[in-house]
C-alpha cells in the first residue's frame, strides 16, 4: 500500500521537486504536504556557509556591549566567507558573495577596518564582486529593513548573494519599542523570506544592562545560532580591547566540541584564540602564584570557591603525572 502511494504521487512531486520552486518561487497559496510527500521531497541539503555554526539558509545572531568587538567579527566572518577562507577555528569550504549592510558606523572608519584586515593578510583577499558594502552613511537617507519600501529598493542588490550580514538591528531595523515582541516581526518576517530564498542573514546587536541581547528575547526562536561576545580581561584586569570571549547560546546541529567558549584577542601579527577553559586555568594558576586565597581568586574571576577548588586540584595532578610519566629512569 505504501509503495503504490509513493508511486502515485511521482506527478504531483515533479514540482515541488524543482530547487527554484523550493526557493524563489514558493506557492503564493497555502499548500500541504502529506507524510509520503515529505519523505519523498528532494530538498537540497544545508551545506556550511561557514562551518560549523553557519549554514546555508541559516539564521543567526552576534551580540555584544558597545566596544567589544561585533563590528571587527562580524567584518572578519564576512571576509572570511567571501574568499572562502577561515575565521578563527571556523572554515569556509569556498567563496561566497556577501552583502554587508551598515547602519552605524561612519563610512571613513568602515573603509579603515577593512583595510587593517588587509594588512593582516590573514588569508586571501575575496574578488571585488565577492563581498559588497551597503552604508547608511553613502545613501542620502535611512535604511530601514523594517519598511517594505526599503526591502523593495534592496532587491537588485541581493542577486547571488547568499550572506546577509544587517549591522545592526538598532539601527537598521527600527519598528515600535525595541523590548516589545511585536517590534522584531516585519524585520523577522523579511529574515524568513530571505531564508526561503537560500540566502542566509546574520544579525548583529548590542547587549543589554543585564548583560544579554537587548530587547526582546523573541529574536531568537527562529534563529539556527546565537552568539555573546563578552569582555576579556588581560592580566591586569582591565579591559584589553579588541580582546573578547566567545559564547554559543544556542545552537542547532553542532555541539560538543564546536560549542566550546572561546578566549579570542586581536594581536598585531592577527587573531589568536583559546578554548576558555585553558585560559581560566591560566588565570586561577597566576592568581594562585601571587598568593591569593581561593575566595580572592573567585571573586576576582567571577566564578565558585569550589571551581577554583577543583582547577587547581586538577593542575596538581596533571603536574604529579607528568613527573611521574617522565621521571628518569636509574
Amino acid at each position: 500500500m505504501e509503495a503504490a502511494m509513493l508511486d502515485n504521487i511521482d506527478d504531483d512531486l515533479a514540482d515541488l521537486n524543482n530547487p527554484t520552486l523550493l526557493t524563489s518561487n514558493l506557492p503564493r497559496s497555502l499548500s500541504v504536504l502529506n507524510i509520503a510527500e515529505l519523505l519523498k521531497l528532494e530538498i537540497p541539503v544545508r551545506e556550511p556557509i561557514l562551518a560549523p555554526w553557519l549554514p546555508t539558509k541559516g539564521l543567526a545572531m552576534v551580540y555584544a556591549k558597545r566596544g567589544v568587538g561585533k563590528t571587527l567579527f562580524a567584518l572578519e566572518v564576512a571576509w572570511a566567507v567571501a574568499s572562502g577562507g577561515a575565521f578563527l577555528k571556523w572554515r569556509a569550504p569556498h567563496p561566497r558573495c556577501v552583502l554587508y549592510i551598515d547602519g552605524e558606523m561612519p563610512l571613513s572608519l568602515m573603509q579603515q577596518r577593512v583595510a587593517d584586515i588587509v594588512k593582516r593578510g590573514q588569508g586571501a583577499e575575496p574578488d571585488s564582486d565577492k563581498l559588497k558594502l551597503l552604508s547608511a552613511d553613502y545613501v542620502d537617507r535611512g535604511l530601514n529593513l523594517s519598511d517594505k519600501a526599503c526591502q523593495l529598493e534592496l532587491e537588485p542588490l541581493l542577486t547571488g548573494v547568499e550572506l546577509i550580514v544587517v549591522d545592526n538591528i538598532s539601527t537598521l531595523g527600527a519598528y515600535g519599542r525595541e523590548n516589545e515582541g511585536e517590534s522584531w516581526l516585519p524585520l523577522q518576517e523579511w529574515a524568513l523570506t530571505m531564508r526561503r530564498r537560500n540566502i542566509a542573514v546574520l544579525f548583529i546587536h548590542h547587549a543589554g544592562k543585564n548583560g544579554g541581547q537587548r530587547g526582546t528575547s523573541r529574536r531568537e526562536d527562529v534563529l539556527d545560532t546565537v552568539i555573546a561576545l563578552k569582555e576579556l580581561a588581560d592580566d591586569n584586569g582591565q579591559n584589553s580591547g579588541a580582546s573578547f570571549e566567545v559564547h554559543f547560546e544556542k545552537q542547532r546541529r553542532f555541539f560538543g566540541e564546536d560549542t566550546r567558549p572561546l578566549a579570542v584577542s586581536l594581536q598585531p601579527q592577527g587573531w589568536t584564540w583559546r578554548e576558555l577553559k585553558d585560559a581560566m586555568r591560566e588565570k586561577v594558576a597566576a592568581l594562585k602564584a601571587e598568593g591569593h586565597t581561593h575566595r580572592d581568586i573567585a571573586d576576582e574571576l567571577g566564578i565558585s570557591p569550589a571551581k577554583v577548588t577543583r582547577i587547581l586540584k586538577q593542575q596538581s595532578a596533571e603536574r604529579l603525572l607528568n613527573l611521574c610519566f617522565f621521571r628518569p629512569l636509574l
